[in-house]
């Protein structure tokens, strides 16, 4: 019997990665290594398409919605939802629907057809041109006394019909705004560090689902909202204030309590309180006198006549 070769385990390299390669059998998804290893598209972007293409069809994109899916914010996911567009993997457009509403229709590519993103795809064998007498089978010679057939007429060509210029595509509702993103407020902190007013803000925070569940908060975002809590405390702002600000007109679709009372502390901080005027000084007055004509009891700076005496005194000079 023969004995069975068996091949020796391949040397595993030196240095760099090594891979350990499982056969998959269900959920699965091919991507291309002109999508993984592109030089030109960021991280963010590579991963993002490979998440698009492992989606059902139907499945929804939007922007609001992968970055409640993934860490990264709107601005990162929006700029690599342009940066695929711009290299051919993904088309969006803007179409109304009989109902009036308007929608964005997404097509992802698995191999864009755009010069440079895929080469393989891009470039398709073109046939070899060859001499006329050498591509046409040559032509029988007519015999004589039998008429030549007739040669074919050709078809007419029909022109191509007019493809109405496409419309400026709508400004999508998800897109930012052109120009730099403003950057994010950040939080404030009070100035002097203390205690009770720190204890005061935790319970606050912590008690804030029971005047709204929606507002179900961690104990990190605790930790990291507090301090902006007792900055409003240390403005002279009450717990039953800071309660009513964080609370009132809630928006109907809230994901993110967190992002949102931590905006909402930072923008709508209170400013100081000014100072109180100084009391102004009571207006001195002059002590009691008796009157040294009818000692009567009268205000005056010293002793003397009161305003009375003082005219008697007159009308007898």
């Amino acid at each position: 019997m023969d004995t069975p070769q068996i091949s020796a385990p391949s040397r595993a390299p030196s240095s760099g990665v090594v891979h350990i390669r499982i056969r998959h059998t269900g959920r699965f998804t091919v991507v291309g290594n002109h999508l993984t290893q592109h030089r030109e598209l960021s991280l963010v972007a590579i991963g993002l398409a490979a998440h698009i293409q492992s989606l059902p069809d139907g499945a929804r994109i939007g922007i609001k919605l992968l970055a409640d899916r993934f860490p990264e914010g709107e601005v990162r996911i929006a700029a690599a939802l342009r940066e695929l567009e711009a290299h051919g993997y993904l088309k969006r457009t803007r179409e109304r629907l009989p109902s009036g509403r308007v929608v964005t229709r997404t097509v992802c590519y698995n191999q864009p057809a755009t010069t440079g993103a895929c080469p393989v795809a891009a470039r398709k064998p073109q046939p070899m041109s060859m001499p006329q007498s050498q591509s046409q089978p040559p032509q029988p010679m007519p015999q004589p006394g039998r008429s030549a057939p007739p040669l074919p007429q050709p078809r007419p060509v029909r022109p191509a019909p007019e493809t109405p210029a496409p419309l400026p595509e709508a400004p999508r509702a998800d897109a930012p705004a052109s120009g730099p993103v403003p950057p994010r407020p950040s939080l404030p902190r009070p100035e002097v560090h203390d205690l009770d007013r720190h204890r005061v803000a935790v319970e606050l925070l912590a008690d804030l689902r029971r005047h709204e569940s929606r507002l179900l908060l961690g104990e990190e975002d605790i930790r990291r909202l507090a301090p902006a809590v007792a900055a409003w405390f240390e403005r002279d702002a009450g717990p039953d204030a800071v309660r009513r600000a964080l609370v009132a007109d809630l928006p109907e679709s809230l994901t993110r309590p967190a992002g949102l009372l931590a905006h909402r502390l930072a923008v709508l901080l209170p400013p100081p309180l000014p100072t109180a005027p100084a009391e102004e000084a009571a207006p001195r007055r002059d002590p009691l006198q008796n009157c040294d004509g009818c000692d009567r009891a009268f205000r005056a700076p010293g002793p003397g006549h009161c305003r009375e005496c003082r005219s008697d005194l007159k009308e007898a000079a």
